[in-house]
């Protein structure tokens, strides 16, 4: 198995953030997600403990199920199926409030359910495109809840007057 991260400092509030990215329908405002629905709500919230989604990425296709959803500080998911398969151990965000925003930490361990070839494809070729896609989506956010994207912010050094 491998462990996968993620994790931006978002300027924003927390309960943005957390709603931004627990709601996966705006994961395709990543050039990188084709495609993502609601296909059971959850108990306590549409994403929250039980909710299934399903997520059509340029990677593949998953089916996840909420396990844990405890707004605005984390929310945990397992890959139930998925094309190419898969095997799930674990998927977090964690959401911390930190000086200048909301530090997102996108954490999942998995691996190609392949015998003999998996844990090397999963290493070299899978890891860096999971790692790839997740940081798409966090840009997504950033991109969506600031006046100010960190790419922005990186070609002059400094923040534009608004």
């Amino acid at each position: 198995m491998e462990t996968m991260t993620a994790e931006r400092v978002i300027d924003a509030p927390i309960d943005e953030v957390f709603a931004w990215l627990t709601t996966t329908t705006h994961y395709t405002r990543s050039p990188l997600v084709l495609r993502c629905r609601l296909s059971r709500r959850g108990k306590d919230a549409p994403y929250g403990v039980g909710a299934v989604r399903s997520h059509l990425w340029m990677i593949g296709w998953l089916r996840e199920r909420i396990t844990r959803y405890e707004a605005p500080y984390t929310t945990e998911y397992v890959v139930e199926r998925s094309v190419p398969p898969s095997r799930h151990e674990f998927g977090s965000m964690t959401f911390t409030e930190v000086d200048g925003g909301t530090r997102v930490t996108w954490t999942t361990r998995a691996e190609m359910a392949m015998p003999v070839v998996g844990p090397f494809l999963t290493r070299a070729v899978v890891r860096p495109m999971i790692i790839r896609s997740f940081d798409s989506i966090l840009g997504a956010a950033e991109s969506a809840l600031t006046r100010h994207p960190r790419a922005e912010r990186k070609a002059t050094g400094r923040r534009r007057p608004a």
